[in-house]
Protein backbone atom coordinates (compact mmCIF):
# COMPACT_ATOMS: atom_id res chain seq x y z
CA UNK A 1 0.00 0.00 0.00
CA UNK A 2 1.42 3.75 -0.78
CA UNK A 3 0.10 6.52 0.27
CA UNK A 4 0.70 9.94 -1.90
CA UNK A 5 0.20 13.49 -0.32
CA UNK A 6 -0.01 16.74 -2.31
CA UNK A 7 -1.00 20.02 -0.37
CA UNK A 8 -1.47 23.47 -2.67
CA UNK A 9 0.27 26.68 -0.80
CA UNK A 10 -1.88 28.85 0.24
CA UNK A 11 -5.09 27.02 0.39
CA UNK A 12 -3.53 24.82 3.80
CA UNK A 13 -6.87 23.58 4.58
CA UNK A 14 -6.59 21.24 1.09
CA UNK A 15 -4.95 18.36 1.19
CA UNK A 16 -5.32 15.38 -1.15
CA UNK A 17 -4.27 11.64 0.20
CA UNK A 18 -4.11 9.42 -2.61
CA UNK A 19 -4.33 5.79 -1.22
CA UNK A 20 -3.02 3.11 -3.42
CA UNK A 21 -3.52 -0.74 -2.89
CA UNK A 22 -1.20 -3.40 -4.08
CA UNK A 23 -2.65 -6.35 -5.42
CA UNK A 24 -0.94 -9.26 -6.16
CA UNK A 25 -1.51 -9.00 -10.09
CA UNK A 26 1.17 -9.92 -12.68
CA UNK A 27 1.18 -9.25 -16.62
CA UNK A 28 -0.74 -7.19 -18.42
CA UNK A 29 -2.68 -6.44 -15.13
CA UNK A 30 0.35 -4.88 -13.37
CA UNK A 31 0.94 -2.95 -16.59
CA UNK A 32 -2.80 -1.31 -16.32
CA UNK A 33 -2.15 -0.32 -12.46
CA UNK A 34 0.41 1.38 -13.00
CA UNK A 35 -0.85 2.72 -16.10
CA UNK A 36 -4.02 3.59 -13.88
CA UNK A 37 -1.81 5.13 -11.11
CA UNK A 38 0.06 7.58 -13.61
CA UNK A 39 -3.34 8.98 -14.83
CA UNK A 40 -4.82 9.42 -10.98
CA UNK A 41 -1.11 11.32 -10.34
CA UNK A 42 -1.42 13.46 -13.60
CA UNK A 43 -5.04 14.40 -12.77
CA UNK A 44 -4.35 15.19 -9.41
CA UNK A 45 -0.99 17.43 -9.95
CA UNK A 46 -3.43 19.42 -12.40
CA UNK A 47 -5.89 19.64 -9.88
CA UNK A 48 -3.92 21.02 -7.36
CA UNK A 49 -1.82 23.28 -9.88
CA UNK A 50 -6.16 24.73 -10.67
CA UNK A 51 -6.27 25.44 -6.68
CA UNK A 52 -2.94 26.91 -6.68
CA UNK A 53 -3.98 29.47 -9.22
CA UNK A 54 -7.35 29.97 -7.32
CA UNK A 55 -5.83 31.02 -4.65
CA UNK A 56 -4.03 33.42 -6.34
CA UNK A 57 -7.73 35.27 -7.11
CA UNK A 58 -8.44 35.53 -3.77
CA UNK A 59 -5.00 36.57 -1.94
CA UNK A 60 -5.01 39.94 -0.33
CA UNK A 61 -4.35 42.61 -2.86
CA UNK A 62 -0.43 43.73 -3.00
CA UNK A 63 1.19 47.05 -2.44
CA UNK A 64 2.21 48.69 -5.70
CA UNK A 65 3.87 51.94 -6.28
CA UNK A 66 3.59 53.49 -9.55
CA UNK A 67 7.89 54.14 -10.97
CA UNK A 68 6.96 55.18 -14.63
CA UNK A 69 4.08 55.75 -17.33
CA UNK A 70 3.67 57.12 -20.71
CA UNK A 71 1.00 58.93 -21.38
CA UNK A 72 1.76 60.49 -25.13
CA UNK A 73 1.67 63.94 -24.81
CA UNK A 74 4.32 65.27 -26.45
CA UNK A 75 4.31 65.22 -30.58
CA UNK A 76 6.61 62.05 -31.00
CA UNK A 77 6.84 58.95 -28.63
CA UNK A 78 9.63 59.71 -25.94
CA UNK A 79 13.25 57.82 -27.27
CA UNK A 80 14.71 57.85 -23.83
CA UNK A 81 11.93 55.00 -22.69
CA UNK A 82 11.09 53.58 -26.30
CA UNK A 83 13.20 51.73 -29.02
CA UNK A 84 12.05 50.89 -32.96
CA UNK A 85 11.69 47.13 -32.87
CA UNK A 86 14.47 45.70 -35.37
CA UNK A 87 13.22 43.52 -37.89
CA UNK A 88 13.99 39.70 -37.89
CA UNK A 89 13.34 36.56 -38.53
CA UNK A 90 10.67 35.09 -36.22
CA UNK A 91 6.92 35.35 -37.36
CA UNK A 92 5.91 38.43 -35.38
CA UNK A 93 9.37 40.59 -36.40
CA UNK A 94 9.53 39.84 -39.88
CA UNK A 95 7.52 43.01 -41.06
CA UNK A 96 8.88 45.21 -39.33
CA UNK A 97 9.96 48.65 -40.08
CA UNK A 98 11.35 51.88 -38.81
CA UNK A 99 9.43 53.34 -42.04
CA UNK A 100 7.96 57.00 -40.15
CA UNK A 101 4.99 56.48 -41.70
CA UNK A 102 4.24 53.57 -39.45
CA UNK A 103 4.92 55.36 -36.49
CA UNK A 104 2.85 58.53 -34.92
CA UNK A 105 1.81 60.20 -31.59
CA UNK A 106 -1.80 62.11 -32.41
CA UNK A 107 -4.20 63.61 -29.72
CA UNK A 108 -2.33 61.87 -26.56
CA UNK A 109 -1.72 58.66 -28.03
CA UNK A 110 0.82 56.56 -29.54
CA UNK A 111 -0.21 55.05 -33.54
CA UNK A 112 1.13 52.01 -34.65
CA UNK A 113 0.12 50.87 -38.08
CA UNK A 114 0.51 48.05 -40.26
CA UNK A 115 0.01 48.19 -44.09
CA UNK A 116 0.98 47.08 -47.45
CA UNK A 117 5.02 48.11 -48.51
CA UNK A 118 4.25 50.93 -51.60
CA UNK A 119 8.01 51.30 -52.08
CA UNK A 120 9.02 47.79 -52.60
CA UNK A 121 11.91 49.05 -54.28
CA UNK A 122 13.26 50.45 -50.68
CA UNK A 123 12.02 47.49 -49.07
CA UNK A 124 11.01 44.34 -50.28
CA UNK A 125 8.62 42.71 -47.91
CA UNK A 126 4.93 42.59 -49.12
CA UNK A 127 3.87 44.56 -45.69
CA UNK A 128 5.49 46.52 -43.07
CA UNK A 129 4.64 47.12 -39.57
CA UNK A 130 5.31 49.58 -36.44
CA UNK A 131 6.29 48.35 -32.96
CA UNK A 132 8.46 50.10 -30.19
CA UNK A 133 9.79 47.91 -27.26
CA UNK A 134 11.54 49.74 -23.88
CA UNK A 135 14.64 47.41 -23.79
CA UNK A 136 17.29 48.02 -22.28
CA UNK A 137 15.92 51.54 -21.39
CA UNK A 138 12.67 50.87 -18.89
CA UNK A 139 11.84 47.20 -16.98
CA UNK A 140 9.87 45.47 -14.53
CA UNK A 141 10.64 42.71 -12.42
CA UNK A 142 8.28 41.99 -9.28
CA UNK A 143 4.73 44.11 -10.14
CA UNK A 144 2.42 45.18 -12.14
CA UNK A 145 2.12 46.31 -15.67
CA UNK A 146 -1.18 47.98 -17.13
CA UNK A 147 -1.58 49.78 -21.07
CA UNK A 148 -4.30 50.45 -22.28
CA UNK A 149 -4.94 50.01 -26.01
CA UNK A 150 -7.35 49.84 -28.79
CA UNK A 151 -6.94 48.64 -32.51
CA UNK A 152 -8.29 48.23 -35.94
CA UNK A 153 -9.31 44.86 -36.82
CA UNK A 154 -8.36 43.64 -40.23
CA UNK A 155 -7.89 39.64 -41.51
CA UNK A 156 -4.09 38.96 -40.97
CA UNK A 157 -3.69 41.72 -38.09
CA UNK A 158 -1.99 40.74 -35.00
CA UNK A 159 -1.29 43.22 -32.63
CA UNK A 160 0.31 42.46 -29.09
CA UNK A 161 1.20 43.80 -25.87
CA UNK A 162 3.48 41.52 -23.97
CA UNK A 163 6.74 41.01 -22.43
CA UNK A 164 10.55 39.76 -22.45
CA UNK A 165 13.78 39.48 -20.43
CA UNK A 166 16.18 41.67 -20.43
CA UNK A 167 19.06 40.10 -21.17
CA UNK A 168 20.26 38.19 -23.77
CA UNK A 169 18.65 34.58 -23.59
CA UNK A 170 17.66 32.20 -25.99
CA UNK A 171 13.72 31.95 -26.47
CA UNK A 172 11.88 30.41 -24.78
CA UNK A 173 14.42 29.54 -21.87
CA UNK A 174 14.00 32.72 -20.60
CA UNK A 175 9.96 33.27 -20.55
CA UNK A 176 7.67 35.19 -22.60
CA UNK A 177 4.41 36.96 -20.90
CA UNK A 178 1.61 37.55 -23.45
CA UNK A 179 -0.53 40.33 -21.62
CA UNK A 180 -2.66 40.79 -24.86
CA UNK A 181 -2.12 38.95 -28.42
CA UNK A 182 -5.26 39.67 -30.46
CA UNK A 183 -6.29 37.80 -33.99
CA UNK A 184 -8.39 39.01 -37.40
CA UNK A 185 -11.75 40.07 -36.03
CA UNK A 186 -11.76 38.12 -32.85
CA UNK A 187 -13.75 39.67 -29.89
CA UNK A 188 -11.37 38.25 -27.45
CA UNK A 189 -8.05 38.59 -26.43
CA UNK A 190 -5.39 35.98 -25.44
CA UNK A 191 -3.43 36.55 -22.59
CA UNK A 192 -0.23 33.82 -22.27
CA UNK A 193 2.83 32.58 -20.47
CA UNK A 194 5.38 30.87 -22.65
CA UNK A 195 8.64 29.22 -21.51
CA UNK A 196 11.00 25.71 -21.72
CA UNK A 197 8.44 24.53 -19.58
CA UNK A 198 5.59 25.26 -21.55
CA UNK A 199 6.76 24.98 -24.79
CA UNK A 200 9.80 22.43 -25.02
CA UNK A 201 9.05 20.17 -22.23
CA UNK A 202 4.90 21.04 -23.82
CA UNK A 203 3.67 21.26 -20.08
CA UNK A 204 1.52 24.20 -20.96
CA UNK A 205 -1.92 22.25 -19.22
CA UNK A 206 0.03 21.58 -16.01
CA UNK A 207 -0.71 24.22 -15.05
CA UNK A 208 -2.48 25.44 -17.79
CA UNK A 209 -0.87 28.46 -19.50
CA UNK A 210 -3.34 31.00 -21.05
CA UNK A 211 -6.60 32.30 -21.09
CA UNK A 212 -9.07 34.56 -23.03
CA UNK A 213 -11.97 37.09 -22.39
CA UNK A 214 -13.96 38.89 -24.30
CA UNK A 215 -12.83 42.43 -25.07
CA UNK A 216 -14.88 46.06 -26.21
CA UNK A 217 -13.45 45.44 -30.21
CA UNK A 218 -14.25 48.96 -31.07
CA UNK A 219 -13.26 50.49 -27.87
CA UNK A 220 -10.10 51.04 -25.27
CA UNK A 221 -9.56 48.28 -23.29
CA UNK A 222 -7.08 47.94 -20.51
CA UNK A 223 -4.57 44.82 -20.19
CA UNK A 224 -2.89 44.02 -17.27
CA UNK A 225 -0.56 40.91 -15.75
CA UNK A 226 0.78 41.25 -12.16
CA UNK A 227 4.44 39.27 -11.75
CA UNK A 228 4.73 38.31 -8.25
CA UNK A 229 7.12 35.83 -6.62
CA UNK A 230 4.56 33.03 -7.02
CA UNK A 231 2.40 33.74 -9.56
CA UNK A 232 1.17 35.96 -12.57
CA UNK A 233 -1.85 37.14 -12.46
CA UNK A 234 -3.78 38.51 -16.08
CA UNK A 235 -6.70 40.58 -16.26
CA UNK A 236 -8.63 42.75 -18.54
CA UNK A 237 -10.72 45.99 -17.62
CA UNK A 238 -10.16 44.40 -14.14
CA UNK A 239 -11.43 40.88 -14.06
CA UNK A 240 -8.93 38.69 -13.95
CA UNK A 241 -8.81 36.10 -16.95
CA UNK A 242 -6.45 33.46 -14.93
CA UNK A 243 -3.13 33.07 -13.12
CA UNK A 244 -0.57 31.10 -13.99
CA UNK A 245 1.53 29.85 -10.08
CA UNK A 246 4.80 28.58 -9.49
CA UNK A 247 4.25 24.38 -8.85
CA UNK A 248 6.51 22.55 -7.27
CA UNK A 249 8.83 20.27 -10.22
CA UNK A 250 11.55 19.10 -10.77
CA UNK A 251 11.11 20.18 -14.69
CA UNK A 252 13.11 22.87 -16.14
CA UNK A 253 12.14 26.56 -16.71
CA UNK A 254 8.77 26.19 -14.90
CA UNK A 255 8.73 29.56 -13.91
CA UNK A 256 11.49 31.78 -14.56
CA UNK A 257 9.81 35.26 -13.91
CA UNK A 258 11.37 37.63 -11.22
CA UNK A 259 14.24 39.24 -13.31
CA UNK A 260 14.19 42.24 -15.27
CA UNK A 261 11.61 42.11 -18.16
CA UNK A 262 10.82 44.95 -20.56
CA UNK A 263 7.99 46.08 -22.92
CA UNK A 264 6.98 45.48 -26.30
CA UNK A 265 4.08 46.84 -28.23
CA UNK A 266 3.81 46.33 -31.49
CA UNK A 267 1.19 45.51 -35.05
CA UNK A 268 2.15 42.88 -36.13
CA UNK A 269 0.54 41.34 -39.71
CA UNK A 270 0.69 37.37 -40.50
CA UNK A 271 2.09 34.50 -39.30
CA UNK A 272 1.17 31.12 -38.51
CA UNK A 273 -1.06 31.53 -36.18
CA UNK A 274 -3.33 34.59 -37.33
CA UNK A 275 -2.81 33.15 -40.87
CA UNK A 276 -2.73 35.19 -44.09
CA UNK A 277 -3.34 39.14 -44.81
CA UNK A 278 -6.11 40.43 -46.84
CA UNK A 279 -4.35 43.49 -48.09
CA UNK A 280 -7.66 45.36 -48.92
CA UNK A 281 -8.44 45.21 -45.40
CA UNK A 282 -4.98 47.45 -44.58
CA UNK A 283 -3.63 49.38 -43.38
CA UNK A 284 -4.86 48.89 -39.61
CA UNK A 285 -3.88 51.27 -36.67
CA UNK A 286 -2.97 50.15 -32.77
CA UNK A 287 -3.42 52.93 -30.69
CA UNK A 288 -2.06 52.82 -27.28
CA UNK A 289 -3.67 55.40 -24.56
CA UNK A 290 -1.21 54.59 -21.60
CA UNK A 291 1.04 52.89 -20.38
CA UNK A 292 2.08 52.29 -16.34
CA UNK A 293 4.72 50.54 -14.78
CA UNK A 294 4.42 49.16 -11.12
CA UNK A 295 7.11 47.62 -8.62
CA UNK A 296 5.66 45.50 -5.86
CA UNK A 297 6.22 47.49 -3.42
CA UNK A 298 5.86 44.65 -0.30
CA UNK A 299 4.36 41.38 0.23
CA UNK A 300 0.88 41.83 2.55
CA UNK A 301 2.09 42.20 6.02
CA UNK A 302 5.51 43.14 5.25
CA UNK A 303 7.06 46.64 4.80
CA UNK A 304 9.94 45.16 3.55
CA UNK A 305 10.35 45.79 -0.29
CA UNK A 306 10.67 42.69 -2.70
CA UNK A 307 12.99 42.71 -4.97
CA UNK A 308 14.15 40.53 -8.25
CA UNK A 309 16.86 38.39 -7.33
Amino acid sequence: MGNTKISADGLSDTVFLVTFVDAPVCGRHTTLRNDNKKLLMKIITTIAALLISASAFASTPHKYRLVWEDHFNGSTYDSSSWSKIPRGNADWKRHMSEADSLYAVRDGKLILRGAVNTNPSADTARYVTGGLYTRYKRTIAYGKVEVRARFGSAQGAWPAIWMLPDRDIKWPEGGEIDIMEHLNHDTIAYQTVHSYYTHTLKKDQNPPHGSTLPIDRDGFNTYAVEILPDSLVFSINGRTSFAYPRIETTDKGQYPFGEPFYLLVDMQIEGSWVGKADPKQLPVEMEVDWVKFYELDSEPGNDQPLLAD
